[in-house]
C-alpha cells in the first residue's frame, strides 16, 4: 500500500504529540510546535466557517482527537520545562507577561475568564446541540430513505443520483453521531487544562522553594506568570476549536458558507438598519453617553441601510429586465420540441381529489403501493417494470383517474375519497345500501359504502377495499396485460447481462452468434402475453441454444421453450392435488387449421375462411361458459403442432382463454374434458 505524504504528515503529527510525552524537548522546538498549534487551530476554525456542506467537514471528530492529544502533549512538554528550567521558551513568556499585562492578578483573572467561556458557555452550548442534531438525524433518516424511493419511482431521480442521496444520509448520520461523542473531547481539554494550571502553580511554588531557594511570594511570582502563559497559550487554541465545534453542529446540513448566510441574515434587511441606527441615534442625543461616538455609529447604520436598499432595488429591477429579455428570446427563437418527443411508459394520472392518496404528507401511500408492484410483477414474471409516472391533471374530474401506456390512455376509472367499494362474492344474499358503482379492474359490480358501512359489509361476506387498493389493483392489471410491450430491447440487455455474471458460456454461445438481441426479445414477448414468467431465464436460454441451430422462428421457439417450462405453466393454471376441468380441440379442426397455414419470410399466418373462423370461435365461446359456470378457468387443451395457431385465431375474440398444449402440462396434473369444440 503506498504512503502518501498527507499520510506522512499525519502520522508526524500524532508521532510528535506522542514524543513530546516521553521526551524533553528544547524550549526552541517547544515555540515551532505551539505556533504551528495556533495555526491549526485558526486554520480548522476557517474551515468550518466556510465549508459548503456539513460534510466536507466529515473527519472532524478525528481532527479534533489529534489535535486534542497534539496540545496535551504541548501542556506535559511546557509542563516539563518550567519545573525543571524555568524556561518554557519565548511563546509561553510572552503570553505571561504581554497577556496578563505582567501581572499574576490580571493574569489569572484573564486565563479563568477563558476557561469559564469556553467550559460554561462554547463547550456546553456544542455538546447539547450536537446530541440533538445526532438524535434527529437518526429520527429523520426512515423519512428521508422514504422520499428518495418516492422520487425514485416517480421518475424524479435516477438510480445513480438516488445512491448517492443514500449514501449522504448514511454520512450524515455516522457524522453526526460521531460528533455527539467527540464534543466531549474538547469538554474534558477544557477541564484538564484548568487542573494541568492549578498543579503547575503548586508544583512551581513547591520547585522554586525547595530547589531554588526562593521565598513563596518570588516563586509565586515567577512560575505563576510562566504557568498562566503556558496555560493561555494552550487554552486559546484549544477556544478555536471549541469555536470550530460549535459553528459545525449549529451550521446544520446549509448549502452555503457561512459568512455570506450570517452577514446577509443580519445585515439585508433595510429597515432593520434604519430602526438600528435610529436608536442609536436618539441615544447619543438625549442621554450622557459620549454623543460623538454614538452619532457616528448611528448614522452609519442608517447609511448602510440606504445602499443596501439600493442595491435590492437595482438587483430587483435587472432581474426583471432579464426576466423580460428570455421571455422575449423564447419568442424569437424557435420552439424547442426535443423534451415533448419523450415519451413514459406508464403513467398513472389523475384528479386532484386523489392527491392525498399520493401525498406522503397527507398520509397517502399510493408510492409505496407502487413500489410493490413492481416487485410483485418482477417475482411473478421475472422483468422489471419500468418507471411508473405519477401526476395530477387538472383536465380529469376530482375523483378520476387514467392510466397510460406509452401515451396513450389504455384504462381509467373513478373513487369516492373517504368511501371503501363493496362487492359480492356472489353468495352473499343480504343486499346493504350505496352508491351503485363498477370495480374498474374487471368490471364487476360494486357498491360503494362509508366508513361506517364497512364493519357491517365484511360481516355479512362483502369484498371490502379501500381507494388506493382499487387504484393499485387497476393498475396492476393493466401492467400484467401490457407486460409483453413494455419489455424494451434495453431491458432484455439488461436481464442477459445479469445472467451473464452467472452463465457467461451460455449467453457468449446464444448472442449473438445464434440469435440476435431483437429475436430473444420477440420469443419472450411472446411468452409474457400468456402470462408465463420469463424469470427461470437460464432454462429459457438454453432452450433457444438448443433449437436456434435448426429454426430462427420465434413463434416455433416459442413453443419449445413453453415446452421446457412446462413446469412453471402446470404449477401456474393446474392446482397440485386437484383434477383440472379443461375443454379440448377436435382433431378435425386441429387438421383444418395447419392445413391453412401459410409460411412466409415474414412468418406463418392463417389463411382460413372468415366464416369458418365464426363459427370455430362461436363453438369455442359455447365450451369454455360450461368452465364459467363450474367456477374453472377457461383453459383448451390442443396438440403442440396447433397451439399457437390456435392462439392466434382466437386471441382478438376472447382475450381471457388459455391455450396450452399437451406437451405443456407436467406428468402428475390430472384433467378432465368437459367439452370439445368443433364446428
Amino acid at each position: 500500500m503506498t504512503l502518501h505524504k498527507a499520510d506522512i504528515g499525519v502520522v508526524g503529527y500524532v508521532l510528535a504529540a506522542f514524543i513530546m510525552l516521553i521526551v524533553p524537548i528544547p524550549s526552541l522546538l517547544l515555540d515551532v510546535l505551539l505556533a504551528i498549534n495556533i495555526a491549526v487551530a485558526f486554520t480548522i476554525m476557517f474551515g468550518c466557517m466556510f465549508a459548503g456542506d456539513v460534510l466536507e467537514m466529515s473527519f472532524f471528530p478525528t481532527i479534533l482527537l489529534f489535535t486534542t492529544i497534539f496540545r496535551i502533549a504541548l501542556n506535559v512538554s511546557s509542563t516539563r520545562l518550567i519545573l525543571t528550567t524555568g524556561d518554557p521558551g519565548n511563546v509561553v513568556a510572552t503570553f505571561g507577561s504581554y497577556v496578563g499585562g505582567g501581572d499574576l492578578v490580571v493574569g489569572v483573572i484573564v486565563f479563568v475568564i477563558l476557561i469559564i467561556i469556553q467550559f460554561m458557555v462554547i463547550n456546553k452550548g456544542s455538546e447539547r446541540v450536537a446530541e440533538v442534531t445526532a438524535r434527529f438525524t437518526l429520527d429523520a433518516m426512515p423519512g428521508k430513505q422514504m422520499a428518495i424511493d418516492a422520487d425514485l419511482n416517480t421518475g424524479a431521480i435516477d438510480d445513480a443520483e438516488a445512491k448517492r442521496l443514500r449514501d449522504k444520509i448514511q454520512e450524515e448520520s455516522s457524522f453526526f453521531g460521531s460528533m455527539d461523542g467527540a464534543v466531549k473531547y474538547v469538554k474534558g481539554d477544557a477541564a484538564a487544562g484548568l487542573l494541568i494550571t492549578a498543579i503547575n502553580i503548586i508544583g512551581g511554588i513547591c520547585m522554586g522553594v525547595f530547589r531554588g531557594g526562593m521565598d513563596v511570594g518570588a516563586a509565586l511570582d515567577k512560575y505563576a506568570i510562566l504557568t498562566i502563559g503556558d496555560g493561555l497559550v494552550s487554552q486559546i487554541p484549544s477556544l478555536l476549536i471549541s469555536l470550530s465545534t460549535g459553528i459545525l453542529v449549529t451550521k446544520g446540513s446549509k448549502q452555503l458558507d457561512f459568512g455570506t448566510v450570517l452577514v446577509r441574515q443580519m445585515f439585508g434587511v433595510p429597515k432593520v438598519l434604519y430602526l438600528v441606527g435610529g436608536i442609536i441615534v436618539g441615544l447619543g442625543l438625549v442621554t450622557p453617553l459620549n454623543a460623538v461616538i454614538f452619532l457616528i455609529l448611528g448614522f452609519s447604520f442608517i447609511i448602510v441601510g440606504r445602499v443596501i436598499s439600493g442595491t435590492i432595488e437595482t438587483a430587483g429591477t435587472e432581474a426583471k429586465v432579464e426576466e423580460e429579455e428570455r421571455a422575449a428570446e423564447e419568442i424569437r427563437q424557435p420552439e424547442n420540441v426535443t423534451s415533448l418527443l419523450n415519451v413514459d411508459p406508464i403513467e398513472l394520472e389523475f384528479g386532484y381529489g386523489i392527491i392525498p392518496l399520493a401525498d406522503v404528507n397527507q398520509g397517502g401511500d399510493l408510492l409505496d403501493r407502487v413500489v410493490m408492484i413492481r416487485r410483485q410483477v418482477a417475482l411473478e414474471l421475472g422483468c422489471v417494470v419500468p418507471i411508473i409516472r405519477l401526476r395530477d391533471n387538472i383536465q380529469l374530474n376530482p375523483n378520476q383517474y387514467i392510466i397510460k401506456i406509452k401515451g396513450i390512455q389504455v384504462s381509467e376509472g373513478e373513487i369516492l375519497f373517504d368511501h371503501y367499494m363493496a362487492m359480492n362474492p356472489g353468495y352473499v344474499e343480504e343486499e346493504i345500501t350505496g352508491i351503485p358503482a363498477y370495480e374498474p379492474s374487471f368490471h364487476l359490480p360494486a357498491i360503494w359504502i362509508t366508513e361506517n358501512q364497512r364493519e357491517r359489509a365484511e360481516s355479512v361476506g362483502y369484498t371490502v377495499v379501500d381507494p388506493p387498493s382499487i387504484i393499485a389493483t387497476h393498475l396492476t392489471e393493466i401492467i400484467r396485460q401490457h407486460i409483453a410491450e413494455l419489455l424494451s430491447r434495453q431491458d432484455v440487455q439488461n436481464l442477459v447481462n445479469n445472467l451473464k455474471e452467472s452463465n457467461p458460456v451460455l449467453v457468449e454461445e446464444l448472442v449473438p452468434k445464434l440469435l440476435g438481441l431483437g429475436e430473444i426479445q420477440k420469443v419472450l414477448q411472446n411468452l409474457l402475453k400468456e402470462g408465463v414468467s420469463i424469470r427461470d431465464l437460464q432454462t429459457i436460454f438454453e432452450t433457444l441454444a438448443d433449437y436456434a441451430p435448426t429454426t430462427r422462428d420465434t413463434d416455433i421457439l416459442t413453443e419449445y421453450t413453453r415446452q421446457a417450462l412446462k413446469r412453471a405453466i402446470s404449477g401456474k393454471f393446474f392446482p397440485a392435488n386437484e383434477t383440472t376441468s379443461v375443454v379440448t380441440l377436435d382433431p378435425k379442426i386441429e387438421q383444418e387449421i395447419m392445413g391453412s397455414v401459410k409460411q412466409t419470410e415474414q412468418g406463418a399466418y392463417l389463411t382460413l375462411d372468415p366464416e369458418r373462423t365464426k363459427k370455430i370461435v362461436s363453438s369455442v365461446e359455447t365450451e369454455i361458459k360450461k368452465l364459467e359456470e363450474l367456477g374453472k378457468n377457461p383453459i383448451i387443451i390442443t396438440s403442440p403442432i396447433v397451439r399457437v395457431y390456435f392462439r392466434r385465431l382466437t386471441e382478438d375474440y376472447i382475450k381471457d382463454l388459455i391455450v396450452i398444449s399437451y406437451n405443456e402440462v407436467d406428468s402428475n396434473v390430472e384433467l378432465q374434458s368437459v367439452g370439445m369444440v368443433t364446428a
